[in-house]
């Protein structure tokens, strides 16, 4: 009994990565590249600005104007300190699962990477000047699909669903004045990603069918700031 039971606990974190593998391949990717820019900082507590932004931090002048688009990608699995890793990591070890729960593989990573970029993007709009990194406008993105998966849900699920956004609101407020408070901060991404997830969540939830119609509204929303930046920019850093 006491070898079946050590058998058990052993195997135990095996079955826990096969059922949340995408939540856990996300989180160990980035607990990878932390550990890259920490190498290359010379630091584990704290990320040289400049090494962030060689290794692919977002940055306005050099997405718009070299055409780096490769960083909105990039700047999701790079952060700035020991704190930042880890306030998103638990976090997305927290919301990470339930989404994979309630959503299936592919909606799960265009949600989440839609709700990045997406986030992304509003803040190159918001903060031109400011070199930005970190998962936060992605795990918004998935807190947000969870949002509107018991909002389509509410009938069924009613008192799963009232206490769910209960703590929503809860946990946002939370946001809301964290991010007033540490001018760091970035909120236009947590909004931005904030809203892409909920969109998402709540479309693929009322009819599975319009997941491809989200996708093309999504890539076109991306389309509208690729087109629309440079004219933005221009404005901004006219001589």
């Amino acid at each position: 009994m006491c070898f079946l039971q050590r058998l058990y606990t052993k195997a135990a974190p095996l079955r826990e990565f096969s059922q949340f593998k995408i939540t856990y391949t996300i989180i160990i990717l980035n607990l990878l590249a932390y550990l890259f820019t920490s190498f290359l900082s010379g630091s584990i507590a704290e990320m040289n600005l400049q090494k962030l932004v060689d290794v692919g931090a977002l940055y306005g002048p050099y997405v718009v104007f070299k055409e780096e688009w490769w960083r909105l990608g990039s700047a999701m699995f790079l952060h700035g300190g020991m704190t930042h890793i880890l306030m998103n990591m638990v976090s997305l070890y927290l919301v990470g699962r339930g989404a994979e729960i309630y959503f299936d593989a592919k909606s799960y990573v265009v949600i989440y990477f839609f709700s990045g970029i997406i986030g992304a993007l509003v803040s190159l709009i918001v903060h031109p000047q400011s070199v930005g990194v970190g998962a936060s406008g992605a795990v918004f993105g998935l807190f947000g699909a969870l949002a509107g998966f018991f909002l389509a849900h509410r009938d069924r699920l009613a008192l799963q669903s009232k206490a769910f956004m209960k703590d929503f609101g809860v946990i946002i407020l939370i946001n809301i004045i964290f991010g007033l408070a540490v001018p760091s901060v970035d909120m236009s991404a947590h909004i931005g990603g904030l809203i892409v997830g909920f969109v998402g969540g709540f479309v693929i939830q009322r009819n599975a069918k319009w997941f491809v119609s989200y996708v093309v509204a999504m890539l076109l929303f991306i389309f509208f700031f690729y087109a629309v930046l440079p004219e933005v920019y221009m404005g901004i850093f006219r001589p």
